[in-house]
């Protein structure tokens, strides 16, 4: 089937309707501009993800003549002047057919022109060009950059049509392998490691970083940059607040202005909590198009939902009541709260979303809001939570979604009396099912399975853990990927700006780039793996060090 007019007009409406996506990129940012090939590569990678859902789409070819590229300024990577016969686009497009082929010459493409007028006339020749016209503009019109562009772009489209069904020339490749480690006979050393991080992080952060814009407007003499740098640097040392790091940042900068603390938390707080959570999702939307072209993504699924508390508030909280509120171990003091969606088990660990938690707000609302902006990203099969969301109105919402879940128990009367049961019998697992009352003769059914935990040092009922679950006992050893939020939340509090300000949107910007700084390590840490190895080991061998030091680099610093 072709396209049409209407086909076109449909993938383009769907395109403006989804929440996180902005087309054309260049348009949306001051990071981009007509000549960015990050903002191509983007813009490629959003429209080829919705352009193979329609039923008349059915074509990889169909979509390299069909892709919108007169926005885009090729002038800036054309290393020839005067007025070639071909037109840059039109060569873009050619070579991207040629890669979408895996043709290793030119003459497979000119044969394969030479049968196809129709082809030639969407692509825009008059006449075909030759073998040693094609070759010199590959290697002498177009820049090294622009050619990667053209691989990565092709290699996105294989990846898009297959995963919708559409038949493709090739199999998509994984990215390169580091050449000198093919042999796969030892690891890549630490320079080898560093050098593939820093190449990764600089096209990661110029595709995540514009999401997370300030609307400054235009002529301001301070870019925009040199916020996202400062907030940057200050994840780079342990509680270090907003004017002793901007003075600092002062110096190490490479920029010639750099915001001062009071103005950057001016700036900050101007964003409301939406703002900063949208910029927040949209950013983590181009950071999963990323990894989602390694094969080891797809091994997500699984999403933990969990509560992380700031350090104690020792101030004055009044006027402050509902965004200073208990901690989760219900003592006499009060915190922050933050709650996450991430991805866990062999995925790699993202922080899909983050919200503030405020007083009187229900388990039921958060998990609701986390897992609506969860599954609009990525496919999800299995919740785990921690025992403070042992609601039944929870579960059932869950099931009622067709997720399965996994949730640890508060032991009531009920269940201490059936461990203490166990314990006599001398039983390590029992498992029960379970009705929990909705209200008005509602009731949620799962099942409880009693676990005895190894090496405990209690001599009781203690000894044994209940599990909520309605996916059968074979899924509770997932509960075990729980550890990872866990980890991760160290990790992100290693990356916060400190300050003792009470403003919530500024407290929950802190937190949120936090979060993203952390997502941004492990997204760089799998790509890296892949790049050298083919494989993506959970443990990291890129460290957060290496990546904050990295990130400062592609913001202004030194």
């Amino acid at each position: 089937m072709t396209t049409s007019r209407e086909s076109r007009c449909v993938v383009f409406r769907r395109i403006a309707r989804q929440p996180h996506v902005a087309w054309p990129v260049y348009d949306t940012t001051p990071l981009y501009d007509r000549t960015s090939l990050a903002g191509l590569e983007s813009d490629i990678r959003t429209v080829s993800a919705t352009w193979f859902d329609h039923e008349s789409h059915d074509s990889v070819e169909g979509f390299v003549c069909a892709l919108p590229l007169a926005y885009f300024r090729f002038s800036a990577h054309d290393r020839y002047e005067g007025s070639p016969r071909y037109r840059m686009d039109t060569l873009f497009r050619v070579f991207v057919l040629k890669e979408l082929h895996g043709w290793e010459h030119e003459t497979a493409l000119v044969n394969y022109l030479g049968t196809r007028p129709e082809l030639c006339e969407q692509l825009g020749f008059e006449t075909i060009p030759d073998q040693s016209t094609l070759w010199r503009s590959w290697h002498e019109r177009f820049t090294i950059d622009l050619r990667e562009t053209v691989e990565t772009a092709a290699r996105t489209i294989l990846i898009k049509a297959q995963d919708a069904g559409v038949e493709v020339p090739r199999e998509p490749t994984q990215k390169p392998r580091y050449h000198g480690n093919e042999s796969g006979e030892s690891d890549p050393d630490d320079q080898t490691t560093l050098e593939q991080a820093e190449k990764i992080t600089d096209h990661v952060s110029r595709i995540v970083f514009p999401a997370f814009s300030l609307d400054r407007g235009d002529g301001c003499e301070i870019h925009e940059n040199a916020y996202l740098g400062l907030q940057t640097y200050l994840g780079l040392r342990e509680r270090l607040a907003a004017n002793e790091g901007a003075r600092s940042f002062t110096y190490e900068s490479t920029r010639e202005r750099t915001p001062l603390g009071h103005a950057h938390r001016e700036q900050i707080r101007d964003l409301s909590i939406e703002q900063v959570r949208e910029m927040y999702r949209q950013a983590v939307n181009r950071l999963l198009s990323e990894v989602a072209e390694t094969e080891e993504f797809f091994r997500a699924g699984i999403v933990a939902i969990d509560i992380t508390e700031a350090d104690p508030f020792t101030g004055d909280r009044t006027g402050h009541e509902d965004e200073i509120i208990g901690t989760k171990e219900k003592t006499d003091e009060y915190a922050y709260q933050w709650a996450t969606v991430q991805l866990v088990g062999n995925a790699v660990p993202i922080v899909l979303d983050a919200r503030p938690v405020r007083k009187g707000e229900s388990r039921l609302e958060i998990v609701k809001d986390l897992l609506d902006s969860a599954e609009e990203m990525v496919h999800v099969d299995n919740v785990l939570m921690d025992r403070e969301f042992d609601s039944q109105h929870v579960l059932e919402m869950l099931s009622q979604r067709g997720l399965s879940y996994v949730v640890p128990k508060r032991m009531q009367s009920s269940e201490k009396a059936q461990a203490k049961r166990l314990l006599q019998r001398d039983q390590d697992r029992y498992e029960t099912d379970r009705k929990l009352h909705l209200g008005k003769n509602e009731w949620h059914e799962t099942t409880l399975i009693y676990r005895r935990k190894e090496d405990s040092e209690q001599d009781d009922h203690r000894q044994y853990s209940v599990f909520m679950t309605n996916c059968g006992s074979g899924h509770l050893t997932e509960y075990g990927y729980r550890w990872e939020i866990e980890s991760g939340y160290r990790s992100i509090k290693r990356f916060m700006a400190a300050t003792t300000s009470k403003d919530f949107g500024l407290r929950f910007f802190y937190f949120a780039f936090a979060c993203l700084l952390y997502s941004i390590w492990r997204a760089v840490d799998l790509l890296v793996q892949v790049e050298l190895t083919g494989e993506y080991e959970h443990s990291p061998i890129v460290t957060a060090d290496n990546t904050l030091t990295l990130l400062k680099k592609e913001t202004g610093i030194g």
